[in-house]
């Protein structure tokens, strides 16, 4: 009996740090360092999930920009997280010298963070299809569901700013 209580009492603490370590999303930044998106207290962080490889992420870097620079001042802040594999035999591998080029191509003037395959934003998130827009509030909690997809045709950044502007 004492084994099996033993057991549950270790297999509980297990869980309450599994769970925890979830609900962290600390993403390495492309040029050293990790930044946690989600202790950021006291700020809205807006991340614009993206791959170098995709068309429409040059689209997206340019909705980023233009929202980082409406909000530049302000209790916001911005970062752009490639989810390019790092694994050189992946199809959707990307250097990080070819995401700086990106980077650079498409003018992205904010933080770029690096999570390979999407391995932390998209779980910690629900995100299920990339490029996505993702809020998180100013307690660090996801302000409602990403904003997935992208329409060259219609202009995101005005319900992005709306869900920006609620929750200033």
């Amino acid at each position: 009996m004492k084994i099996l209580k033993m057991f549950a009492m270790v297999f509980g603490l297990s869980a309450v740090l599994a769970i925890s370590a979830a609900a962290q999303a600390s993403i390495p930044k492309l040029d050293g360092g990790t930044i946690d998106v989600q202790a950021q207290k006291g700020k809205v962080v807006v991340l614009a999930v993206g791959a170098s490889w995709l068309p429409l992420s040059a689209k997206q870097a340019e909705y980023v920009s233009t929202l980082a620079r409406k909000y530049a001042g302000k209790n916001v802040v911005f970062y752009y997280v490639v989810t390019d594999s790092t694994n050189a035999k992946s199809k959707n591998f990307a250097s990080d010298e070819s995401v700086r080029k990106f980077a650079a191509a498409n003018k992205i003037g904010i933080p770029i963070l690096r999570d390979s395959d999407g391995a932390v934003v998209l779980k910690a998130f629900s995100i299920d299809q990339v490029p996505s827009f993702v809020i998180i509030d100013k307690t660090g909690a996801q302000s409602g569901e990403a904003f997935g997809g992208i329409d060259p045709k219609f202009d995101i950044t005005v319900p992005i700013s709306k869900k920006i502007d609620s929750i200033l």
